[in-house]
């Protein structure tokens, strides 16, 4: 299959923003919970519609009074929390335009996007952030207004927008049209310099609207339960956002977390108790990481890796059954899972919180194996795929019909198509206006409607898409012959004691990988063999921890034919980390910045 077509289920409304709905909800209901927030004890205490609608209309007030105007863009530098959906709020309140700004970003990436996109004013998380736009802000002609929530920032602004009167913001928020931009966030720039997606209103209201009238029923634990999330993706990225847009929209409880990493983030499921969640790959690798390790700490590793193979064949066989290609799980299989899930399971599920039943996952591949687990354990993770540039989800495995090991089918009202040369091309209403101030980019980008994603893929006979590599990142060997290093990369970070997988070779006589080491992994397999804790640079000396590698090694090499399999690598001593430039905000690799930072350690791989 070349093409897939979803009908649509949900339009963009016609008039209207994104702010309507905090005030119409407000009215209609304004007791319902709309969100969780954190006080400052560090307990979770509710946030009605009626409390949300006052504070981000006392905030637009603020905003107009310091001199925040229509069409204004206005940045915001923060983690996850509160306060960031406020000021989104507030912003689209008044028809000004979000720039959001990862909280990572260097002192150059702000420069950038805040010049590129003439931002009058910032709001920033802490001191850092402040300092960072500090360094740079000669060259920011346009920044007029700079806020530190730290500081009191959002008291200060209601108390300067106090005095002005309501129909105030109310006739900036009647302006505002679904044509209107509603916020420019800027590509990672794992190719060049970031560039300014412009999304308006209603790509954002389309891409809202369908995803909770297709997937509602996954939010829920059980039927007629209280729904809640918690948010713990960056907003600075479109599916942080996108998420916090649905759940205002959909009535959905919603919490932030700030911090993406399981240290912090369980806790907080443990207490906030989400129905459902969306997250990326690796907060499900954590999760069943974790859970490994508990197990083999308390010598229960064999049982452990028995309750995964059980999980795992169960799933298998509810998919089968789906697709009407067998009977479902038999009694013999049954009960072996029913013994699991008293044993294993619900611990897992526990750990999420207990509520958790669903979830979505985006950003990266997932590997069919974990999520055929979770499903097992009562998880069900639905895969997707999107970019920025399609406002989060393009693709997406419906409720009914999971196919693990795809990003699913297009969602309602979009369309894939695959060209000759393997490119997936997307059209909807959820795909993009353009690039800011970057009309070659866009023209190069958009055809008639359709959005090219540099991304490589297949359609199989139902319209299930399978994502198979970037076409800027095909390796091209010095024999002739094309790599798509993702699938590869995917299958060595499968093993454990894997962080990062790099893979090399364009015009090299063959494949060959860097690799990056889970510490806390590492950590836990020395302690489990009694082996003493070695520093950085005596692990990569180490013989049993580079056969441990070599066997993630052996297994991607199964994947491929032998002109394609990875036949040599170099274990690193150090992770790639955004700080040092060689990943994205959003954990993407930063291929040619990795290869020049470690140019000597891929000249070794070559030399006989």
């Amino acid at each position: 299959m070349r093409e897939f077509t979803n009908p649509a289920l949900a339009l963009a409304p016609p008039v209207g923003g994104l702010a309507d709905v905090v005030f119409e909800r407000a009215q209609e209901d304004p007791l319902h919970v709309s969100l969780g927030r954190k006080d400052d004890a560090g307990q979770w205490r509710d946030v009605n519609a009626g409390e949300f609608r006052d504070e981000v209309l006392a905030l637009a007030k603020g905003l107009l009074s310091q001199g925040i105007r229509f069409g204004d863009r206005v940045a915001i530098m923060s983690r996850t929390r509160y306060e960031w959906t406020l000021f989104d709020y507030a912003l689209w309140t008044i028809g000004a335009q979000v720039v959001p700004v990862y909280p990572t970003s260097s002192a150059e990436q702000v420069f950038w996007m805040l010049y590129d996109a003439e931002v009058t004013a910032a709001m920033v998380e802490h001191e850092d952030h402040a300092m960072t736009i500090a360094t740079v802000i000669d060259r920011l002609p346009e920044l007029r207004r700079l806020w530190q929530l730290d500081v009191g920032a959002v008291q200060e602004l209601y108390e300067s927008g106090a005095n002005l009167d309501d129909d105030v913001v109310h006739r900036h928020r009647l302006a505002v049209t679904p044509e209107s931009t509603a916020t420019i966030i800027y590509t990672s720039g794992t190719t060049g310099r970031p560039k300014g997606c412009v999304l308006t209103h209603a790509n954002f209201m389309f891409e809202a609207d369908t995803m909770i009238a297709r997937w509602e029923p996954v939010f829920h634990s059980k039927k007629g339960d209280e729904v809640a999330t918690l948010l713990f993706l960056p907003l600075a990225h479109v599916f942080g956002r996108m998420v916090q847009v649905a759940a205002i929209r959909g009535g959905v409880r919603f919490g932030h977390q700030p911090q993406l990493n399981a240290a912090a983030l369980l806790p907080d499921l443990a207490t906030f108790r989400p129905t459902f969640f969306l997250g990326v790959p690796y907060i499900f690798e954590k999760v069943f990481n974790a859970a490994r390790r508990k197990a083999e700490r308390e010598g229960r590793d064999g049982p452990f890796e028995k309750a995964v193979e059980v999980a795992v064949r169960y799933a298998e066989a509810v998919e089968e059954k789906a697709w009407d290609l067998g009977p479902g799980p038999s009694a013999g299989l049954r009960m072996q899972h029913q013994l699991y899930e008293k044993l294993v399971y619900s611990k897992i599920r526990a750990a999420m919180g207990g509520r958790v039943r669903h979830a979505m996952t985006g950003g990266s591949g997932m590997d069919r194996r974990l999520g055929l687990f979770f499903a097992g354990a009562g998880v069900h993770i639905y895969e997707g795929y999107g970019l920025t540039e399609t406002s989060a989800a393009a693709t997406a495995n419906p409720p009914e019909r999971t196919r693990y090991g795809t990003v699913g089918q297009a969602i309602p009202g979009t369309t894939v198509h695959i060209a000759e040369d393997g490119e997936i091309w997307l059209r909807g209403d959820n795909v993009f206006q353009g690039y800011l101030n970057n009309q070659k980019a866009t023209d190069a980008t958009l055809h008639d409607g359709w959005l090219a994603t540099g991304d490589l893929g297949s359609l199989d006979e139902d319209g299930y898409l399978t994502i198979t590599g970037r076409k800027k990142e095909i390796l091209v060997t010095s024999g002739g012959k094309s790599v798509a290093p993702g699938g590869l990369e995917e299958r060595v970070r499968d093993h454990p004691l894997v962080a990062q997988c790099i893979v090399v070779g364009n015009d090299r006589p063959y494949i060959a990988a860097l690799i990056t080491l889970d510490r806390e992994a590492v950590e836990h397999w020395l302690t489990m063999r009694g082996k003493p804790q070695l520093t950085s640079t005596e692990l990569v000396r180490d013989p049993d921890l580079e056969k441990e590698v070599r066997r993630a090694v052996v297994a991607a090499n199964t994947l491929v034919s032998k002109a394609e399999s990875i036949r040599t690598f170099r274990i690193l001593a150090q992770a790639f980390t955004e700080e040092h430039g060689l990943l994205t905000p959003s954990l993407k690799l930063k291929r040619k910045a990795i290869e020049d930072a470690y140019v000597k350690e891929v000249e070794a791989l070559y030399k006989a």
